[in-house]
């Protein structure tokens, strides 16, 4: 159901921020995009030439547009990619009316995309982030290109064990009582904790990189609506998963008409790995990536492997484009 706010991405650069120091990789850079209301960070990759495809990437509760980098570097080559941080997340200031609902979500990258004119674009997401991916998707087709879902949050009906403390979150009162029990605890020792529950295998965070991501904990914690952004957004993901008829996310999953890639990691404590089939079998045309040895961030774990699958994709939808222009042009 979640994604938090990991190591892995070896940092070189510190920017300035109203949320605290910003760290950003070789080659990126943060902008903030501002729309009536709304104020987004951005994480560029500037493209390495003119005539790349747009790409954006949306990540999970607790994360932030950092999730993304590992990929972005991968895909230099490939997209013109930018990484955005949902309202109250990253660097991204809380939503002025708090409403941390998937389909506020959604309406935030659908605004973000319109006003820069960048759609179609092919679109990531990750666990929430692929929630609120699938119903920009579904309800904004023009927008996208092509879909990667990476342990995308989509309703299951036996939550793992392990995902039950993320869902607790949404119960009145829970994250007071959370906050208490926590208090002790050092940022390290949270940081470690998120790295077992997230990562396939915790021993491929680099030293560095769990130093940054203990800095970045400190700095998420001392933030006052760190708790109000957690609780609001997991009610909301709740609150998506008992969501009916048309806009249910399964019935969503199955409008969508974008090419689509599915990644699951077999070692997911998160996303049950058992879901895998049934989103193959709901987002239509759809391709199934299965890592076994992954958790719930392939994206910064594999990003090889992530990287070459979408490439496929992307290679694949556009031969299939020339192929229905050939074909129309003949007809």
């Amino acid at each position: 159901m979640s994604s938090t706010e990991l190591p892995g991405v070896r940092s070189t650069a510190e920017l300035s921020s109203p949320a605290g120091a910003v760290r950003v990789a070789d080659g990126e850079q943060l902008r903030t995009a501002a729309l009536p209301g709304l104020d987004l960070a951005v994480r560029v990759r500037p493209p390495r030439r003119a005539d790349l495809p747009p790409a954006l990437f949306v990540h999970g509760l607790g994360g932030s547009s950092q999730n993304w980098s590992a990929l972005m570097a991968q895909l230099a080559d490939t997209v013109d990619g930018e990484a955005v941080d949902l309202p109250g997340f990253g660097w991204s200031p809380p939503p002025a009316d708090r409403d941390y609902s998937v389909t506020a979500f959604a309406r935030a990258v659908i605004r973000h995309l319109d006003a820069a004119g960048r759609g179609p674009v092919h679109l990531f997401g990750n666990s929430l982030g692929g929630a609120v991916s699938t119903r920009v998707a579904a309800v904004r087709p023009d927008l996208v290109r092509t879909l990667t879902l990476v342990s995308p949050a989509l309703p299951e009906l036996r939550v793992q064990r392990s995902a039950v403390p993320t869902a607790l979150l949404a119960l009145p009162g829970v994250a007071g009582l959370f906050s208490r029990m926590t208090r002790g605890l050092t940022a390290e020792q949270r940081t470690r904790g998120v790295t077992d529950l997230c990562y396939g295998d915790p021993s491929r965070v680099t030293p560095e990189g769990f130093r940054n991501a203990v800095e970045e904990m400190e700095r998420r914690m001392a933030l006052p609506y760190f708790w109000d952004a957690m609780t609001r957004t997991s009610r909301g993901i709740v609150d998506a998963y008992t969501l009916g008829g048309q806009h249910g996310l399964w019935r969503q999953a199955q409008r969508v008409l974008a090419p689509s890639l599915l990644v699951y990691g077999g070692r997911d404590q998160l996303v049950s790995y058992r879901m895998a089939h049934k989103a193959a079998a709901s987002f239509r045309g759809s391709r199934l990536l299965c890592l076994p040895e992954a958790g719930h961030v392939a994206m910064m774990e594999y990003p090889e492997v992530v990287a070459a699958a979408f490439t496929e994709l992307l290679r694949d939808t556009v031969a299939g484009a020339a192929d229905r222009d050939t074909e129309e042009g003949r007809g």
